[in-house]
């Protein structure tokens, strides 16, 4: 069995495409998803299967839309694709200033190589980010609501989702967990 991190693309965000946890939980399950848990209230699952990630990811999608009437795109990662995704970051999380915050955005393929570009395009600030494989890691010395930078990641189009440090390093705990059991 393979412990899988899957992160649900803008749901219960805003008060859009709401879906209760617990819910969510028990519609995995009924495809056969093994030991499912969530974590917060914004698409954050950790579960084991024997499918490879493309069939699988592509059954909760559709299995998400036939139960809640919610297209959306789901990403997931291996629990240690997850963790060299972890040891990966550019950025010390234990070095953070007052106000600083890291974010990692995961994409379900290669992103093309007009990503930076974008993604540039106006920041005009002291915000940094690096493109590493299938993530886009990013250092905002700001409000990220203030941030030019993170106004460009919507830009990016619905094939990626993005979390906070704290976020993806209790999925990585989680995960581990699993994978102990």
């Amino acid at each position: 069995m393979t412990v899988y991190i899957g992160l649900l693309r803008g749901i219960n965000v805003g008060g859009n495409n709401k879906i209760k946890m617990a819910e969510l939980k028990q519609t995995l399950e009924a495809i056969g998803l093994g030991r499912v848990q969530t974590y917060l209230q914004s698409g954050n699952v950790v579960f084991v299967s024997e499918e490879l990630p493309d069939v699988l990811r592509g059954r909760i999608e559709e299995e998400i839309k036939r139960g809640f009437g919610i297209s959306l795109t789901v990403v997931l990662r291996t629990a240690e694709e997850w963790e060299q995704l972890l040891a990966a970051c550019p950025y010390d999380s234990e070095a953070l200033k007052p106000g600083e915050s890291i974010q990692i955005s995961v994409l379900i393929e290669q992103p093309p190589q007009e990503i930076g570009g974008i993604l540039e395009n106006g920041s005009g600030s002291t915000d940094e980010f690096q493109i590493r494989g299938r993530e886009i890691y990013y250092l905002f010395r700001q409000s990220v609501l203030d941030s030019k930078l993170a106004s460009n990641i919507q830009k990016l189009g619905d094939k990626i989702t993005t979390r906070n440090w704290n976020t993806m390093s209790k999925l990585g705990a989680l995960a581990q967990a699993l994978h102990v059991e």
